[in-house]
């Protein structure tokens, strides 16, 4: 048996039941966390609460060697424990398909995923969000534009957008909303300075929402108009960023509440 288990959003605390239980009773332990991280809590503590050791592996370990499933081909019952939920990554459910088509019983234990934690908190309504995007951390030969065009499809149809930051764990390099929205004003520049300017319909007087530690106690979720998130400190990772579209009321007086976006919001719902 091969089980693919959700972690959830923070700390050990936010395994299910039913993933302890299958932790527990499989011989091997694999791990991965290029794809997410759990920052509440540590491998020790993980280890101690299922009784035994877990192999962690990296990228070419998962993608390439695939080892979890040549172990779980010889017989053996194994588990490869992943942050939120397991199927959410497309690697993850590759997986799934490459251990039906070699005959290897499998089963999926879900766990939270940021991908409805993160529109729930920030008050949105999950239904009215559309295309899910990432930034990434640039570099002197990659900086692509089409975070930022999600964005503004998503906006000409009237749909939310959640907008995932980049990850790179095995530099213990994590995003930060303040990153990720100075990300979006150079793309905004870039546009402009091309003549696209009718293109650049994101700029530093849009609304967003800034979240931070989602499943933790501090939890941060703070809206307010681009130029005055920018600098706002959001503390420790993991962060995410939400671009609201036509606000329902509803939405809006949670963001002005809630979340200590301007009340002026409420004029134009």
């Amino acid at each position: 048996m091969l089980y693919f288990v959700g972690l959830g959003l923070f700390d050990e605390k936010d395994i299910s039941l039913k993933g302890l239980e299958a932790l527990k009773s499989v011989e091997i332990v694999y791990a991965e966390f290029f794809t997410s991280h759990l920052f509440g809590s540590s491998f020790k503590t993980i280890e101690k609460l299922i009784g035994k050791e877990i192999k962690v592996l990296n990228r070419h370990e998962v993608e390439e060697e695939n080892v979890f499933m040549k172990e779980a081909i010889k017989g053996q019952d194994v588990a490869l424990i992943i942050g939120g939920d397991p199927l959410i990554a497309t690697t993850h459910t590759d997986f799934l398909v490459e251990a039906k088509k070699k005959g290897i019983e499998t089963e999926v234990i879900h766990g939270s995923s940021i991908l409805s934690s993160a529109p729930g908190i920030s008050g949105l309504q999950a239904y009215k969000f559309g295309k899910v995007t990432t930034i990434p951390f640039p570099d002197e030969n990659f900086f692509p534009q089409s975070p930022y065009m999600a964005i503004a499809n998503n906006l000409l149809n009237d749909a939310h957008t959640l907008v995932l930051l980049d990850i790179q764990a095995h530099k213990n390099r994590y995003m930060t909303v303040n990153q990720g929205l100075e990300y979006l004003m150079k793309v905004k520049d870039d546009l402009i300075s091309n003549g696209k300017n009718n293109e650049a319909i994101i700029d530093e007087d849009a609304l967003a929402i800034g979240i931070a530690r989602v499943g933790s106690k501090d939890v941060v979720v703070r809206a307010g108009k681009i130029d005055e998130l920018i600098d706002f400190d959001f503390g420790g990772p993991l962060h995410c960023i939400a671009i609201p579209s036509k606000l329902h009321i509803v939405e809006a007086e949670y963001l002005v509440e809630v979340c200590g976006a301007p009340r002026e919001i409420l004029d134009g719902v």
